[in-house]
């Protein structure tokens, strides 16, 4: 696996803290790599490390509970300041006692747990602020590079709109076996992770919201939206019920929502949400006959290397004109709007006549999928495949 740099730079900084150290994110993101990459890297300075990782069934018949936790510390321990890894930690009960103590006594801790239980507010809130989170993705496509080099494979641009970058799914070759892996992976995240967890009593509306919303990457939507949609379709619900399991999707990094930024009103509109996958491929799996939503998928990835790359993101209502993105960082700003072509005249029209009004002090960008460069004077132009390998959006 490679070594993921970017998200252990900042976990670096903490590694004597007191703080608990959470490593988050959405399933099979890599943080238990990230976890082992971070107990290597401290082990090359002191032995004095211990290493949980609590899917071994073999761990969990032997620690079930927060005091055999602290019982089994003390006792494999030395002297001084100890590391202490606890991989999928919410496995045993009373977790959240047992690293509010160990941290208490000249250690350090690292842990790590599903979306089910670890990552909900209600856990985070029972740590009382003794913590410092860190959130991992899914791969970027420079990340995707650099792990398919190291199976002896290839990836194409195409290839990652459509399937994204879970990094399991890069050891399997055909179509057929990264479906499989990737729906399987889905039920486990809706199922396992969210109607078990919040007991949720409709089932069967809970996933039709869910693959309507994974369906919709990509686009501004709403509660109503969804309410008005499910109860055409489906059956009838609250929209404080639609509310309620998108708070549940968000909390599992399953999606993200960005506000709207308006020039009327020089403010965010909150009652405009924007929603984008972690993950392109759950999209993609919800789709009949190889009939990927490429436009979306596009979109979306642009908006997932944009946070990679750390920008805070807005949509941007310019007088009625919607600008896919406000990128803002290190007081720069760059409007950005995204297409999956230009080359049809229709299409460069709408998608350039978005940046009408718009002063030249900040950067207009258009990223597209096209080889052909239609950068103007005052429009940058950037193609997909150079946007995939930039760190900055002044590369």
């Amino acid at each position: 696996m490679i070594y993921r740099e970017h998200y252990i730079k900042p976990v670096r900084e903490f590694y004597d803290s007191d703080l608990i150290k959470i490593i988050t994110g959405i399933r099979r993101s890599g943080k238990s790599v990230i976890l082992e990459q971070i107990r290597d890297e401290i082990k090359q300075k002191t032995d004095n490390v211990i290493y949980l990782n609590f899917e071994d069934k073999r761990i969990v018949a032997n620690i079930s509970n927060s005091d055999l936790l602290l019982d089994y510390v003390e006792k494999n321990k030395k002297s001084g300041k100890c590391y202490i890894f606890l991989d999928e930690i919410q496995m045993i009960d009373g977790w959240q006692d047992a690293c509010k103590t160990l941290r208490l006594y000249n250690n350090s801790v690292f842990i790590t747990g599903s979306n089910s239980k670890l990552l909900s507010k209600e856990f985070t809130k029972e740590l009382s602020g003794r913590y410092v989170s860190f959130r991992v993705r899914p791969f970027v496509y420079k990340e995707i590079l650099e792990y398919t080099k190291e199976l002896g494979k290839k990836c194409s641009v195409t290839d990652y709109l459509v399937w994204g970058g879970f990094p399991k799914r890069f050891e399997f070759d055909s179509d057929d076996a990264k479906i499989r892996y990737l729906n399987d992976l889905d039920d486990t995240i809706v199922i396992n992770d969210l109607i078990n967890r919040y007991h949720i009593q409709k089932e069967s509306l809970f996933k039709n919201l869910v693959n309507f919303v994974l369906r919709s990457n990509s686009r501004i939507i709403s509660a109503k939206s969804i309410h008005d949609y499910i109860r055409q379709k489906y059956e009838s619900c609250s929209i404080n019920t639609i509310i309620k399991y998108l708070s549940y999707l968000e909390e599992a990094y399953i999606i993200e929502s960005i506000k709207q930024y308006s020039t009327r009103t020089k403010s965010e509109l909150a009652y405009y949400l924007k929603i984008y996958n972690e993950d392109v491929s759950l999209n993609s799996i919800r789709c009949m006959d190889n009939r990927y939503d490429l436009t979306h998928n596009l979109e979306n990835i642009v908006y997932n290397e944009l946070v990679y790359m750390g920008y805070n993101i807005y949509v941007f209502n310019n007088k009625g004109r919607e600008i896919d993105f406000l990128a803002q960082k290190d007081n720069k700003k760059y409007y950005i709007q995204v297409a999956y072509s230009v080359a049809d005249e229709k299409a460069y029209n709408r998608e350039f006549s978005a940046f009408a009004d718009i002063d030249n002090l900040s950067q207009k960008i258009i990223i597209t999928n096209d080889d052909i460069d239609y950068s103007t004077s005052v429009v940058k132009h950037i193609k997909l495949k150079d946007f995939l390998m930039m760190n900055t959006l002044d590369n």
